[in-house]
């Protein structure tokens, strides 16, 4: 699949925010981060992504302090701490119970957490439901992609937000964005936007949840391993769109139990083990082994300690 640099024809959504201890208001702070990768350092503290320690002046469009969450007695999220930046692909690793799950659902709003502090665009934001974070711009694209196939590819990428003319359906102004996002992600496959979803292969069907996502103006695209049981031609598709994505301004934040999708397309890489944030870091500081060191172990010396680790949060 091809990777181009032509603009979506819809900008990325524009300024209303979830301020903190209330719901979703007016007023949030301008989008940060400059598209580039950050850099870490030595003096990074313990405990914190690298990419916005003390000193650096980007502001992160969504910043995660301290976050705990516990389920009874099991402590799935302990004093997490990730930073992600527009225009980057982030990729979440851990292995199975690490705590991927839980920390997607707190960001999407599913769960509140206990402790910490959520920070979208340098302002402290509560989300109190998905609806909450889908109206800052976080979208969120699990496994099960959220598509019905008995829709075609226009009616799924409008669904709860279809267009009316005089109180009807505008099909045609429908039909004409849905190309138009479909061409700008350039997605080449589909032989029809009005060909049932049903219908679709696995790596098309990843290609319409993320248009539908672009169609909504997110900033922030959650995949849930989204190449899980692709075939070779769909996965290269899938990760080519990812790259699309952080080309048009989208920050990404992936997550995938495979380590080559992974580093075939991430800026950053954040490891998870046992709900505790263990390493994070430009991806160009780790390699497969070291991950997964991390990933197993909670540390590692393969990197020559160019990553940093995060701390044990007590």
């Amino acid at each position: 699949m091809s990777v181009g640099d032509s603009p979506l024809s819809e900008g990325p959504r524009a300024g209303n925010g979830a301020v903190a201890g209330g719901s979703v208001g007016n007023g949030a702070a301008p989008a940060g981060g400059d598209g580039h990768r950050p850099q870490g350092g030595p003096g990074a503290g313990p405990g914190t992504d690298p990419g916005s320690g003390p000193g650096t002046n980007d502001v992160s469009l969504l910043r995660l302090r301290g976050i705990s969450k516990s389920f009874g007695p099991v402590r799935a999220l302990v004093g997490v701490d990730l930073d992600i930046q527009l225009a980057q692909v982030t990729a979440l690793v851990g292995d199975n119970g690490a705590g991927k799950s839980s920390l997607i659902k707190t960001i999407a709003g599913l769960w509140e957490p206990d402790d910490g502090q959520i920070l979208w665009q340098g302002q402290p934001v509560r989300f109190h439901g998905p609806k909450d974070a889908e109206a800052v711009g976080i979208t969120t694209i699990y496994q099960d992609l959220a598509l019905c196939d008995n829709l075609d590819i226009v009616q799924n990428m409008f669904l709860g937000h279809e267009l009316l003319r005089r109180g009807t359906l505008d099909e045609d102004t429908m039909e004409e964005r849905a190309k138009q996002v479909l061409e700008d992600l350039a997605v080449v496959t589909v032989r029809s936007i009005r060909q049932p979803v049903a219908s679709l292969s696995g790596g098309q069907r990843q290609s319409v949840a993320v248009a539908k996502a672009v169609m909504a103006k997110a900033k922030l695209v959650i995949m849930d391993e989204p190449t899980a049981a692709l075939g070779v031609a769909q996965t290269a598709m899938v990760l080519g769109l990812i790259r699309r994505l952080s080309s048009q301004g989208v920050a990404v934040l992936l997550i995938s139990h495979n380590l080559n999708d992974v580093f075939a397309v991430a800026d950053r890489v954040a490891i998870l083990r046992l709900g505790r944030m263990v390493a994070a870091g430009p991806a160009s500081q780790f390699d497969r082994q070291s991950a997964v060191d991390y990933m197993t172990t909670g540390s590692s010396t393969r990197d020559g300690g160019r990553a940093h680790s995060g701390s044990e949060h007590n």
